[in-house]
């Protein structure tokens, strides 16, 4: 049967007086928001401070916001699908080109990230901006590991970020020196690393005792109080921490070799020309291999057991608990382990800045990787990238739109919008995408078929 054989069915009629009330609805709304925030604008003189009136810009932003919601009521809410679209549906079934082209998409995401600084001819721009969308990716990754695999809402996972960046700063500063010497110091890198992912486990089960018995809105507020707390001790415990004025620390080394013009250092071991962007690479390297075993060792934990325990306690603690599952140390893990990949991004950020201060570690933090996490899709690896991608690259196309500053009123900057512009993205997919960027992933255990050579069906199961 071809598409002719298939007529078109007609959109509905329109009902005008139904979307004439949501039009007037909406035009008060935005109203109700447009004249405390808009309306008028305070104006410091010589003398006083004067409120100016800026109705037009009201009205302009008013009849933008109907027109966009007039548009969508007459051609997306009410539109009918074409024959061609009919004819598809009722068609033979076809394999999406999601599902064709979705196992060769991580593959080709960890090529291109490999081969970025010889893509780019070894800039600075693109590298710095490798390093900073992956120290995220990370982050992001480990969060899913209590979020959306396990299920537990935590809003102050930047605390364990920073226990990993100030872990690496006392100790390559202050401890390791008077410990034993500062021979170990272009070393200390490596040696903190994995004490920085420790001392982060471990706050996270100090972390998870509290919060047992939490679920929802409770538990929120509890990490949320805990990453203050953190971030609060961070700032008054001036003889531990030096307070706001920070931590200075050393750069990491090439396995002791130090990215220095010296005979000494890496490119004269190895008879390269002494270039600053060696350093920035090397970073970048180590961000890619340290966010590749996150992302390695997470798949291999979810189709383990205590990975089928997380997906268990998300969907229903009341049944998992029945099942035998010890809820406890289900949480505890998922509370440790995600922690514990913090601590290594927190350790990795404070040599990457060679300075760390509590103004790094603030709220807005754990809210951008949580964004992050649940725009990406709830226990989607794959969609935790695009997720980063598209926020935190977001954040620096801000920085190079400078060309629309001659259309802007005077004193307008525009990197002040870039939050602006990620909620109004973040309500758009909450709109039409709510379950993220990717809401398909691979199940943890599934049923395979297949036919024994006797010609009976058997179904298999894998995890």
């Amino acid at each position: 049967m071809s598409t002719q054989d298939i007529p078109a069915r007609k959109a509905d009629g329109y009902d005008v007086a139904a979307i004439a009330k949501d039009l007037i609805g909406t035009a008060i709304v935005t109203l109700l928001i447009l004249v405390p925030i808009v309306a008028y604008k305070s104006v410091i003189t010589q003398y006083s401070l004067v409120l100016q009136a800026r109705w037009g810009v009201v009205l302009t932003i008013l009849a933008l916001v109907v027109g966009v919601r007039l548009c969508m009521h007459l051609f997306v809410w009410t539109r009918a699908p074409s024959p061609v679209q009919a004819a598809a549906k009722a068609g033979p079934i076809r394999i999406p080109m999601a599902d064709r082209i979705g196992p060769w998409v991580f593959p080709a995401m960890v090529a291109f990230a490999v081969l970025l600084p010889f893509l780019f001819g070894f800039e600075r721009r693109p590298i710095d901006l490798g390093i900073y969308i992956l120290t995220y990716v990370m982050l992001a990754w480990g969060l899913n590991i209590v979020v959306g695999l396990a299920g537990l809402l935590d809003l102050g996972y930047v605390a364990f970020y920073a226990v990993g960046a100030y872990a690496y700063a006392l100790l390559s500063t202050v401890y390791f020196p008077l410990w034993f010497g500062n021979g170990v110091v272009p070393w200390a890198f490596y040696i903190t690393l994995p004490v920085a992912g420790l001392l982060a486990a471990l706050w996270g089960v100090i972390l998870g005792f509290p919060v047992l018995r939490l679920r929802g809105d409770y538990l929120a507020i509890v990490t949320l109080a805990f990453g203050e707390i953190i971030r609060l001790v961070l700032i008054n415990w001036f003889d531990f921490t030096n307070g706001p004025q920070g931590i200075s620390v050393p750069k990491a080394t090439f396995f002791g070799l130090p990215f220095t013009r010296g005979p000494d250092g890496f490119a004269a071991f190895f008879g390269l020309e002494f270039k600053s962007i060696q350093y920035y690479t090397f970073l970048y390297y180590v961000i890619l291999a340290l966010a590749l075993l996150t992302y390695y060792v997470t798949n291999r934990l979810r189709r383990m057991p205590i990975g089928r325990a997380w997906e268990a306690l998300r969907e229903d603690e009341i049944a998992c608990r029945s099942l035998g599952i010890n809820t406890t140390n289900t949480k505890l893990t998922a509370f440790s382990i995600g922690a514990m990949f913090g601590g290594f991004a927190g350790c990795f950020f404070a040599t990457r800045q060679g300075f760390v201060s509590p103004e790094s570690f603030v709220f807005i933090e754990s809210a951008i990787i949580l964004a992050i996490v649940v725009l990406g899709g709830l226990g989607s690896q794959l969609g935790i990238v695009f997720a980063a991608i598209a926020i935190m690259g977001s954040f620096e196309l801000f920085r190079e739109l400078t060309f629309f500053q001659q259309w802007l009123p005077e004193g307008t900057d525009l990197v002040h919008f870039r939050m602006l512009a990620v909620g109004l993205a973040m309500v758009l997919m909450m709109r039409f995408r709510p379950r993220g960027f990717v809401t398909r992933r691979q199940p943890t255990v599934f049923l395979k078929e297949r036919k024994a050579v006797s010609g009976d069906l058997v179904k298999e199961g894998h995890g």
